[in-house]
Formats: C-alpha cells, structure tokens, sequence
C-alpha cells in the first residue's frame, strides 16, 4: 500500500508540474478544463508567415510605386512649360522631399504602440490621439523648412531668375508637408493594424488626384490657360488632402475603433514623447541617408556629366527596388506585435527572419524584371548612349547595393516592431558617415565604380551592425518588464 500510494502522489505531482509550465517553457499542451493558456502564442510556419507578409506588403509597395510614377508626371508637365519653372521645382522638392520622407520616417514610430493594442479600444484610442500630435508637431517643422526654400536658395546661391519663379510655390508645399504629416499618422495606424489595403486606397486616390489635376493646372486645358508651378502645388496640397481625409475616413471605419472620437483631443505630452523616442530616431536616420545621398551625388557629379546621369538613373533603379524591402519591413510589425507582447523571442526573429526571406525574394524578382528589361528601362531614363553604359556596367554592383539595403532595412523594422530604434540610429551614423568622409576621394581615385563598392561596404556594415543589435536587443525581451499599455496611459 506504501509502495502504491507513492507511485500515486508522484503521478500527481508530475501532473501539476505538467499544468504549470515554468517560464523557460516554450510549448504548452492544452490547458486542463479550458483554463486560459499563459505561454507564448503559437506561431504560424515559416511559409505562412512569408505569406502574411506578402499579402500586407503587396498594397504597399505599389501604393509607392504609383506615387513615384505619379510623381514624374508634374517633372514632365512642368519641363513642357517651362525651364525655369522646373528649375524652381527641383530646389524645392530637394527640400521637401527629404522633409516628407523625415516625418514618415519619425510616425513609423507609432506602429509598434498600435499594433500592441489592435484588439484592444481603450488603449488603442490614446494612442490614435498622441500619433495625430505627433504628426502635428514633425509636420509643422517640415512645413517651417519648406517654407524657407526661397532663404535657402539666396543663401546657396541659386540664380535670381529661378528664385523668381517660386512665387507660392513654397508655401503650397509646406501646406502639403503639414497635411501629409497628418495622413501619415493615420496610415501608420492603418499599417498597425494591418489593413495595408486601406492605406493604397489613399494613397491611390491622392496619386490620381495629383495626376488628374497637374494635367488641368499646369498647362491648361481648352480655353482654361494653365498655372503653371503654383498649378503644380495646387494639385499635390490637393492630394495630400484628399489622401489624408480617405485615410482617417478608413481609420473610423475599423471595427477595433468604430463610433469612437478619433480627434486628436488635448495633447498628452509625456505620452506624445514616448511616440517620438521611438520615431525621432528613425526620423534622424532617413536625415542621414538622404544627407550622405547627397554627398555621392555630388561626387559622382564631379566626375563628369555622363557618370553624373548614370549615378543619377541607377540610384532610381535602387529605389523602385528598396522600396519593396521598406513595405515587407512595415508588414511585419503587425505580425511581430503578438510575440512582443508574450515576450516571446524566438517568434519575433522568426518574423524577422520570414521578413528577410521575402524581402530578398521580393528585390531579386524586381531585379531579374529590370535586368531583363534594361533596354526599354533605361530608354525611358535617357538617350545617351555612354551613360546607359555606364548603367549596365554598373547594375551587378547595384543590385547586390539593394539586396544589402532590404536586409538592414528589415533589421532595423524588427527594432521597431520592439521599440528601440536607437541602436538604428548609431549604425547609421557610423555606416554613413564614414562613407560621406571617403565618397568624394574615392570617386576622384576610382570612378563611379569605387563609389558604388564604397556604398555597398557601408550597407554591408549596416547589415551586421542592424542584425547584431536586433539579435541583441531582441533576446531583452524575455527579461524587460515593459508594460503592455499605452504609452504614458493606463487603459480605461
């Protein structure tokens, strides 16, 4: 009997111990009389993350592929009408654009908060309402920089009759960085969400409306004479409008947030704060990329014109290609977001890994298209014949440029996905500046060649400065006591 009620009292312990897993458990048999299941959530197979990742980041890749495609109607129209007017829209969009791209870059900061509490109103609400201060306060100082292009200009030195041209063209612009600032942080908390499909609907109606109405006001239709420049901004603050209002429209329409007031409220600045040490730093590497894109450009310039266009063309190339790895990047914060909350670290470098894998599959695909076509492709970007060349000699090396830029690219979306972008922000630092530091010699020694083999070491760096700070940062996680509220909030 002694014997037997031992064996008994270890069964049971066994069984208890079986119902309890400890917390280096990864795995959890089904919960005894339907009690709540505490372990990590299960995590779907490699092939079915990369096919969640595809299906969030195919509506945004080709929302910004019809943006750039969209975007080239205005330097066409605009070229028709006159020189100078295209003169004066290149100086301001050499500012605006990297002023947009800096205030998208700070609201992906907000997607990690938002997809922590998709299934969740009340924290999800607070955090709306902080990302539309965010993008309030990022969009008024794009706005502000905008608007000093024509003190910009005088300072560098750009000819009177350009500056001539600008007229309100400027501030039309620094409307639109404003208003687009405001879109951006509802499709931030659309992609949270992951409802890609609702973020290219607005971006779609935004390109259609900028095309369709640059076509009627810059150089007229019938009898209506045309604008010209300020026709031009007309039509993109218009679109930023229209974009922006689709947007926030599909952000009331989403069941987690339906009947709720979405406007941004009084401002709780401890918690506008925490959004922004997430996306300022992010902000600040899209600052720097652009910067020293700039120092190549004038390297490759200094050569000579020809190797100034084939720079010039294959950076396009680059960015038709990126911006895949940028959209697989934002998929899958979403994604991750279920295994942040669970602390659970080897589903979040799982989703990081399906991340690398279809942004991969995603450039060389893009790459092979383009590679194929190289001779229509390059057509439609210029006529001579020394810098499609000079392209085609290049294009190897610019490919393995993108296809090490999407691996960093997804990296540093996995810091965000836990919220720490710093380490980002000193990859980039360090990468970058080091190549700004030896563009310009290298160029004078080497050609656009050694330019190129410059740029590809510093993404190079990035990927394993990016993958090593994710590992390292990701593995915290286990051990962070990070709540799971809204930023500066507590739910209600």
């Amino acid at each position: 009997m002694a014997a037997l009620r031992r064996a008994v009292g270890a069964a049971c312990l066994r069984r208890r111990a079986g119902a309890a897993p400890g917390p280096g458990n990864r795995e959890a048999g089904p919960p005894p009389h339907g009690g709540r299941e505490t372990g990590p959530p299960p995590g779907p197979s490699g092939r079915k993350l990369i096919g969640r990742t595809v299906a969030t980041a195919l509506p945004l890749y080709l929302t910004m592929l019809v943006s750039t495609a969209g975007g080239l109607v205005d330097t066409a129209l605009l070229g028709r009408h006159a020189t100078a007017s295209l003169a004066a829209f290149a100086l301001t969009m050499a500012v605006y654009t990297p002023a947009t791209a800096t205030v998208a870059g700070a609201l992906r900061g907000v997607m990690p908060f938002v997809s922590a509490h998709d299934d969740d109103p009340d924290a999800l609400l607070p955090v709306v309402r902080d990302s539309l201060w965010l993008g309030i306060a990022t969009g008024l100082l794009g706005a502000l920089a905008v608007a000093g292009v024509p003190l910009i200009g005088l300072a560098s030195g750009v000819p009177r009759q350009t500056l001539a041209q600008l007229g309100a063209f400027p501030y039309l612009m620094a409307a639109s960085v404003l208003v687009a600032a405001i879109g951006n942080a509802a499709t931030s908390t659309l992609v949270g969400l992951g409802r890609s499909r609702l973020v290219m609907r607005a971006g779609m109606t935004g390109t259609a409306t900028a095309v369709a109405l640059s076509l009627i006001l810059v150089n007229g239709v019938g009898p209506l004479d045309g604008l010209g420049l300020p026709g031009a901004g007309i039509a993109m603050l218009a679109a930023a409008t229209i974009s922006a209002t689709v947007a926030h429209g599909g952000l009331r329409r989403c069941a987690v947030l339906a009947g709720r007031p979405l406007g941004p409220g009084r401002p709780q600045v401890r918690a506008v704060i925490r959004l922004a040490g997430v996306g300022v730093p992010l902000a600040g590497t899209v600052l720097i990329k652009f910067a020293v894109l700039g120092v190549l450009a004038v390297a490759a310039a200094r050569i000579d014109p020809v190797n100034a266009a084939a720079h010039s063309i294959s950076v396009s190339l680059v960015g038709l290609m990126f911006a895949a790895a940028v959209a697989v990047g934002q998929a899958t914060i979403p994604l991750l977001a279920p295994h942040v909350k669970a602390k659970d670290v080897r589903g979040v470098r799982a989703g990081v890994r399906a991340g690398v894998v279809t942004a991969l599959g995603a450039v060389l695909l893009i790459g092979g298209v383009l590679a194929v076509l190289r001779v229509p492709v390059l057509s439609l970007f210029t006529h001579d014949l020394g810098a499609r060349e000079q392209v085609l000699a290049l294009l190897p090396l610019v490919l393995l440029v993108v296809v090490t830029d999407a691996l960093q690219a997804v990296f540093g979306f996995g810091l965000v996905a836990i919220r720490d972008t710093v380490p980002s922000l000193l990859a980039f630092a360090v990468c970058y500046g080091l190549l700004a530091v030896v563009a310009v010699p290298l160029s004078a020694r080497g050609g656009l060649t050694a330019l190129w083999l410059a740029l590809l070491g510093a993404n190079t760096l990035l990927v394993v400065g990016q993958a090593a700070f994710f590992h390292l940062r990701s593995g915290r996680l286990r051990r962070s006591g990070r709540p799971s509220t809204a930023p500066g909030r507590t739910p209600a």
